[in-house]
Protein backbone atom coordinates (compact mmCIF):
# COMPACT_ATOMS: atom_id res chain seq x y z
CA UNK A 1 0.00 0.00 0.00
CA UNK A 2 1.08 3.13 -1.02
CA UNK A 3 1.28 5.28 2.46
CA UNK A 4 2.85 8.28 0.40
CA UNK A 5 2.36 8.38 -2.81
CA UNK A 6 4.85 9.60 -5.61
CA UNK A 7 4.05 12.80 -7.21
CA UNK A 8 5.84 14.44 -9.48
CA UNK A 9 8.27 17.30 -7.64
CA UNK A 10 7.59 21.03 -8.21
CA UNK A 11 10.78 21.86 -8.90
CA UNK A 12 11.23 19.82 -11.69
CA UNK A 13 7.67 21.42 -13.09
CA UNK A 14 9.19 24.10 -12.99
CA UNK A 15 12.52 23.15 -15.02
CA UNK A 16 10.02 21.38 -17.51
CA UNK A 17 8.28 24.69 -18.09
CA UNK A 18 11.18 27.10 -18.51
CA UNK A 19 12.75 24.60 -20.37
CA UNK A 20 10.11 25.32 -22.99
CA UNK A 21 9.66 28.87 -22.68
CA UNK A 22 13.21 29.68 -21.97
CA UNK A 23 16.94 29.59 -23.71
CA UNK A 24 18.42 27.51 -20.67
CA UNK A 25 22.07 27.25 -20.05
CA UNK A 26 23.67 24.01 -20.67
CA UNK A 27 24.12 23.66 -16.69
CA UNK A 28 20.58 23.90 -16.46
CA UNK A 29 19.70 21.90 -19.07
CA UNK A 30 21.52 19.15 -17.43
CA UNK A 31 20.18 19.58 -14.16
CA UNK A 32 16.28 19.58 -15.29
CA UNK A 33 17.53 15.96 -17.44
CA UNK A 34 19.14 14.57 -14.40
CA UNK A 35 15.69 15.28 -12.59
CA UNK A 36 13.29 13.91 -15.38
CA UNK A 37 15.52 10.83 -15.41
CA UNK A 38 15.43 10.72 -11.35
CA UNK A 39 11.44 10.95 -11.35
CA UNK A 40 11.36 8.69 -14.46
CA UNK A 41 13.70 5.78 -12.39
CA UNK A 42 11.22 6.04 -9.51
CA UNK A 43 8.27 5.46 -11.34
CA UNK A 44 9.82 2.16 -12.98
CA UNK A 45 10.64 0.99 -9.13
CA UNK A 46 7.04 1.92 -8.13
CA UNK A 47 5.66 0.11 -10.83
CA UNK A 48 7.80 -3.00 -9.96
CA UNK A 49 6.26 -2.84 -6.37
CA UNK A 50 2.96 -3.05 -7.68
CA UNK A 51 3.77 -5.52 -10.28
CA UNK A 52 5.06 -7.78 -7.79
CA UNK A 53 2.13 -7.97 -5.75
CA UNK A 54 3.61 -6.58 -2.56
CA UNK A 55 0.11 -7.47 0.35
CA UNK A 56 -1.64 -4.24 0.83
CA UNK A 57 -0.81 -4.22 4.34
CA UNK A 58 3.07 -3.10 4.29
CA UNK A 59 3.11 0.21 4.07
CA UNK A 60 5.23 1.88 1.14
CA UNK A 61 6.09 5.82 1.41
CA UNK A 62 7.85 7.49 -1.22
CA UNK A 63 9.72 11.01 -1.20
CA UNK A 64 10.52 11.84 2.62
CA UNK A 65 12.10 14.28 3.90
CA UNK A 66 13.78 14.19 7.35
CA UNK A 67 16.78 16.33 9.60
CA UNK A 68 18.04 15.18 11.58
CA UNK A 69 21.30 16.76 14.23
CA UNK A 70 20.72 19.72 12.09
CA UNK A 71 21.28 17.26 8.82
CA UNK A 72 18.82 17.27 5.83
CA UNK A 73 18.20 13.91 4.00
CA UNK A 74 15.45 12.45 1.77
CA UNK A 75 14.60 8.88 1.10
CA UNK A 76 13.19 7.56 -2.48
CA UNK A 77 11.51 4.66 -0.93
CA UNK A 78 10.98 3.07 2.35
CA UNK A 79 9.05 -0.27 3.19
CA UNK A 80 7.74 -1.07 6.27
CA UNK A 81 6.81 -4.41 7.89
CA UNK A 82 6.77 -6.03 11.32
CA UNK A 83 10.66 -6.31 12.44
CA UNK A 84 12.45 -4.26 9.97
CA UNK A 85 12.24 -0.73 7.88
CA UNK A 86 13.33 -0.91 4.16
CA UNK A 87 15.18 1.91 2.72
CA UNK A 88 15.90 2.45 -1.26
CA UNK A 89 18.01 4.48 -2.90
CA UNK A 90 16.75 4.15 -6.85
CA UNK A 91 19.00 5.49 -9.36
CA UNK A 92 18.55 5.33 -13.11
CA UNK A 93 21.91 4.99 -14.48
CA UNK A 94 22.72 4.19 -17.89
CA UNK A 95 25.69 3.27 -19.59
CA UNK A 96 28.97 1.45 -17.94
CA UNK A 97 30.69 2.24 -15.06
CA UNK A 98 33.52 1.14 -13.32
CA UNK A 99 34.27 1.15 -9.68
CA UNK A 100 38.38 1.38 -8.21
CA UNK A 101 38.60 1.40 -4.83
CA UNK A 102 36.14 3.31 -3.15
CA UNK A 103 36.00 5.16 -6.56
CA UNK A 104 33.16 5.15 -9.23
CA UNK A 105 34.04 5.98 -12.64
CA UNK A 106 31.61 6.42 -16.02
CA UNK A 107 34.19 4.36 -18.64
CA UNK A 108 35.58 7.70 -20.74
CA UNK A 109 37.01 7.99 -17.16
CA UNK A 110 34.51 10.80 -15.51
CA UNK A 111 34.42 10.52 -11.24
CA UNK A 112 30.94 10.55 -10.02
CA UNK A 113 29.78 10.32 -6.58
CA UNK A 114 29.51 7.41 -4.95
CA UNK A 115 26.45 6.59 -4.40
CA UNK A 116 26.84 4.05 -1.38
CA UNK A 117 27.90 6.73 0.63
CA UNK A 118 24.73 8.61 0.24
CA UNK A 119 22.90 5.36 0.99
CA UNK A 120 25.24 4.58 3.87
CA UNK A 121 24.38 8.17 5.39
CA UNK A 122 20.81 7.78 5.16
CA UNK A 123 20.63 4.59 6.69
CA UNK A 124 23.05 6.21 9.92
CA UNK A 125 20.43 8.97 9.73
CA UNK A 126 17.84 7.17 9.52
CA UNK A 127 18.56 4.50 12.52
CA UNK A 128 18.74 7.81 14.73
CA UNK A 129 15.55 8.65 13.66
CA UNK A 130 13.72 5.61 14.69
CA UNK A 131 15.42 5.84 18.20
CA UNK A 132 13.89 9.65 18.59
CA UNK A 133 10.76 8.19 17.64
CA UNK A 134 10.99 5.66 20.27
CA UNK A 135 10.88 2.43 17.33
CA UNK A 136 12.64 -0.73 17.50
CA UNK A 137 13.51 -1.79 14.34
CA UNK A 138 15.81 -2.93 12.60
CA UNK A 139 17.02 -0.73 9.28
CA UNK A 140 18.24 -1.89 5.75
CA UNK A 141 19.27 -0.28 3.32
CA UNK A 142 19.26 -0.67 -0.66
CA UNK A 143 20.84 0.93 -3.38
CA UNK A 144 18.52 -0.33 -6.37
CA UNK A 145 19.56 0.27 -9.96
CA UNK A 146 16.36 0.24 -12.41
CA UNK A 147 17.93 0.90 -15.68
CA UNK A 148 18.49 -2.47 -17.84
CA UNK A 149 21.33 -0.24 -19.81
CA UNK A 150 23.75 -0.47 -16.82
CA UNK A 151 26.59 -2.36 -16.50
CA UNK A 152 28.90 -1.61 -13.27
CA UNK A 153 32.29 -3.71 -13.63
CA UNK A 154 34.13 -4.85 -10.66
CA UNK A 155 30.60 -4.25 -8.25
CA UNK A 156 31.58 -5.44 -4.37
CA UNK A 157 29.65 -8.59 -3.63
CA UNK A 158 29.01 -7.68 -0.25
CA UNK A 159 27.57 -4.46 -0.55
CA UNK A 160 23.63 -3.90 -0.90
CA UNK A 161 23.43 -3.04 -4.60
CA UNK A 162 20.71 -4.53 -6.31
CA UNK A 163 20.77 -4.70 -10.31
CA UNK A 164 17.56 -4.51 -12.59
CA UNK A 165 17.90 -8.34 -13.56
CA UNK A 166 17.55 -8.99 -9.36
CA UNK A 167 14.69 -6.58 -8.87
CA UNK A 168 12.27 -9.43 -8.89
CA UNK A 169 13.79 -11.97 -7.27
CA UNK A 170 14.50 -9.91 -4.09
CA UNK A 171 10.56 -8.78 -4.58
CA UNK A 172 10.22 -12.21 -4.57
CA UNK A 173 11.56 -13.48 -1.62
CA UNK A 174 10.65 -9.55 0.65
CA UNK A 175 7.17 -10.92 -0.31
CA UNK A 176 7.91 -14.51 1.12
CA UNK A 177 9.81 -13.86 3.93
CA UNK A 178 8.52 -10.62 5.46
CA UNK A 179 5.74 -10.43 7.90
CA UNK A 180 3.27 -7.49 7.92
CA UNK A 181 3.46 -4.86 10.19
CA UNK A 182 2.32 -5.09 13.72
CA UNK A 183 -0.06 -3.17 15.95
CA UNK A 184 2.65 -1.48 18.30
CA UNK A 185 4.41 -0.11 15.28
CA UNK A 186 1.48 0.65 13.33
CA UNK A 187 1.48 4.48 14.10
CA UNK A 188 5.25 4.74 12.40
CA UNK A 189 4.03 5.81 8.97
CA UNK A 190 1.96 8.36 10.53
CA UNK A 191 4.64 9.92 12.53
CA UNK A 192 7.03 9.90 9.49
CA UNK A 193 4.67 11.57 7.22
CA UNK A 194 4.06 14.11 10.21
CA UNK A 195 7.87 15.06 10.36
CA UNK A 196 8.18 15.09 6.36
CA UNK A 197 9.67 18.15 5.49
CA UNK A 198 8.62 20.62 3.12
CA UNK A 199 11.29 21.59 0.80
CA UNK A 200 11.16 25.03 -1.49
CA UNK A 201 11.03 24.00 -5.10
CA UNK A 202 12.27 27.76 -5.67
CA UNK A 203 16.24 27.02 -4.89
CA UNK A 204 18.77 26.07 -7.17
CA UNK A 205 16.46 27.72 -10.16
CA UNK A 206 17.95 29.79 -13.03
CA UNK A 207 16.89 33.64 -13.11
CA UNK A 208 13.81 33.99 -15.06
CA UNK A 209 11.00 36.50 -15.56
CA UNK A 210 7.51 37.20 -17.46
CA UNK A 211 8.57 39.31 -19.75
CA UNK A 212 11.48 37.14 -21.01
CA UNK A 213 9.40 33.41 -20.97
CA UNK A 214 8.13 32.47 -24.41
CA UNK A 215 3.93 32.65 -24.23
CA UNK A 216 1.59 30.05 -24.86
CA UNK A 217 -0.05 26.73 -23.62
CA UNK A 218 2.23 23.95 -23.30
CA UNK A 219 1.05 20.39 -24.00
CA UNK A 220 0.53 18.37 -21.49
CA UNK A 221 2.08 15.45 -23.25
CA UNK A 222 5.16 16.54 -25.12
CA UNK A 223 5.09 20.02 -23.45
CA UNK A 224 5.90 21.76 -26.70
CA UNK A 225 3.05 24.92 -27.91
CA UNK A 226 -0.49 23.88 -28.23
CA UNK A 227 -2.34 25.70 -31.33
CA UNK A 228 -6.11 25.98 -31.67
CA UNK A 229 -8.72 23.60 -33.58
CA UNK A 230 -11.79 24.95 -32.88
CA UNK A 231 -13.91 27.10 -29.82
CA UNK A 232 -13.39 24.50 -27.62
CA UNK A 233 -10.53 22.39 -28.86
CA UNK A 234 -6.92 22.63 -28.91
CA UNK A 235 -4.53 20.45 -30.57
CA UNK A 236 -0.64 20.10 -30.59
CA UNK A 237 0.26 19.69 -33.87
CA UNK A 238 3.63 18.10 -32.58
CA UNK A 239 2.00 14.41 -31.35
CA UNK A 240 -1.46 15.65 -32.10
CA UNK A 241 -2.84 15.09 -28.84
CA UNK A 242 -6.21 17.03 -28.86
CA UNK A 243 -7.36 18.24 -25.34
CA UNK A 244 -10.78 20.42 -24.61
CA UNK A 245 -10.20 24.45 -24.14
CA UNK A 246 -11.03 24.69 -20.06
CA UNK A 247 -8.91 21.81 -19.11
CA UNK A 248 -5.53 23.49 -21.12
CA UNK A 249 -6.54 27.16 -20.02
CA UNK A 250 -6.92 25.25 -16.14
CA UNK A 251 -3.65 23.48 -16.57
CA UNK A 252 -1.74 26.60 -17.96
CA UNK A 253 -2.86 28.78 -15.25
CA UNK A 254 -1.72 26.68 -12.65
CA UNK A 255 1.89 26.46 -14.55
CA UNK A 256 2.21 30.46 -14.05
CA UNK A 257 0.72 30.03 -10.48
CA UNK A 258 4.08 27.45 -9.97
CA UNK A 259 6.31 30.28 -11.55
CA UNK A 260 5.05 33.51 -10.62
CA UNK A 261 3.71 32.38 -6.93
CA UNK A 262 3.09 36.23 -5.65
CA UNK A 263 1.32 37.41 -8.52
CA UNK A 264 -2.21 38.13 -8.87
CA UNK A 265 -4.28 35.52 -11.53
CA UNK A 266 -6.85 38.30 -13.50
CA UNK A 267 -8.24 37.82 -16.58
CA UNK A 268 -6.05 40.12 -18.75
CA UNK A 269 -2.69 38.37 -17.27
CA UNK A 270 -4.10 34.73 -18.30
CA UNK A 271 -5.36 35.66 -21.98
CA UNK A 272 -1.26 37.05 -22.40
CA UNK A 273 0.28 33.95 -20.63
CA UNK A 274 -2.19 31.56 -22.65
CA UNK A 275 -2.02 33.60 -25.84
CA UNK A 276 -3.87 31.54 -28.27
CA UNK A 277 -7.34 32.00 -26.39
CA UNK A 278 -8.34 35.34 -27.49
CA UNK A 279 -12.04 35.21 -26.06
CA UNK A 280 -11.68 37.69 -22.89
CA UNK A 281 -15.35 36.59 -22.12
CA UNK A 282 -14.13 33.03 -22.26
CA UNK A 283 -11.60 32.68 -20.09
CA UNK A 284 -13.84 35.00 -17.74
CA UNK A 285 -15.87 32.23 -17.14
CA UNK A 286 -13.04 29.72 -16.84
CA UNK A 287 -12.11 31.79 -14.00
CA UNK A 288 -15.15 32.12 -12.71
CA UNK A 289 -16.36 28.57 -12.43
CA UNK A 290 -12.77 27.74 -10.81
CA UNK A 291 -11.79 30.36 -8.71
CA UNK A 292 -13.15 32.86 -6.67
CA UNK A 293 -13.53 36.57 -7.45
CA UNK A 294 -12.23 38.93 -5.47
CA UNK A 295 -12.79 43.00 -6.10
CA UNK A 296 -10.71 45.42 -4.83
CA UNK A 297 -11.90 48.66 -6.02
CA UNK A 298 -11.46 49.39 -9.52
CA UNK A 299 -9.35 45.66 -9.49
CA UNK A 300 -10.32 42.47 -9.93
CA UNK A 301 -8.22 39.18 -9.31
CA UNK A 302 -9.23 35.56 -8.42
CA UNK A 303 -8.42 33.05 -5.99
CA UNK A 304 -9.04 29.28 -4.35
CA UNK A 305 -12.22 29.12 -3.54
CA UNK A 306 -10.42 26.30 -0.85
Amino acid sequence: MFFKTRREPLKLKIFKSLNARDELVEKDVSYYRSLQKGYEGEKIFDKWLVDEGLPSNFPILNDLLFEVQNTKFQIDSSLISSDTLYLFEVKNFDGDYVIKGDQWYSLSGTEIKNPLHQLKRSETLFRKLLQEFGFNLQVKAYLVFVNPDFLLYQAPLKEPIIFPSQLKRFLGKLNTNTLPLRNRHSKLPEKLLANHLIESPYSQLPSYSYEKLEKGILCGSCNSFLGRKSRSKVICELCGVTEDVDSAVLRSIEEFRLLFPEEKITTSTIKDWCKIIDSSKMLRRILKENFKLVRYSNYSYYIDER
